[in-house]
């Protein structure tokens, strides 16, 4: 049986001055250079790269992030967040390092054990799902 580890290559990239429209489903490590609109799941770690624009959710086992996000991060392992990085959204970890001047405006879960990690964040989703369900009925967009 060969050896299979799946953070030691890159299994798929987006090279810069790229762009995508569309929810991305990603198998493995991943790197993000280019502009994505739309949500990226991967079950591996994912690299957000300094030029890289997302306007979507991202999902994945850990994500370090140097670029743009417009979106909720979910990374149960770890985040890290570099000084050239912007977050507008929440993110969800077990472990978040952040560098000096980082952008960032959300809300944060943080908790380093998983049974606690685990029902914060389906305390979150479902308060979540709850205020998105009261603004469309108080908006009347829901139909």
């Amino acid at each position: 049986m060969p050896f299979i580890n799946d953070d030691i290559s890159i299994n798929t990239f987006l090279g810069a001055g790229s762009m995508i429209t569309g929810d991305l489903n990603i198998a493995g490590f991943t790197r993000i250079d280019g502009d994505v609109d739309g949500n990226i799941e991967t079950n591996g770690k994912i690299i957000i790269g300094e030029k890289a624009r997302i306007r979507g959710n991202v999902s994945a086992k850990s994500a370090i992030i140097g670029g743009i996000i417009e979106g909720n991060i979910t990374a149960p392992e770890r985040v890290q967040v570099f000084e050239t990085a912007a977050v507008i959204g929440d993110i969800t970890t077990q472990r978040l390092e952040l560098a000096d001047n980082v952008i960032f405006h959300g809300h944060c879960i943080a908790l380093s054990a998983r049974a606690s990690y685990d029902q914060a964040v389906k305390q979150w989703n479902d308060t979540t799902t709850i205020r998105a369900s009261s603004f469309l009925q108080q908006t009347g967009a829901d139909g």
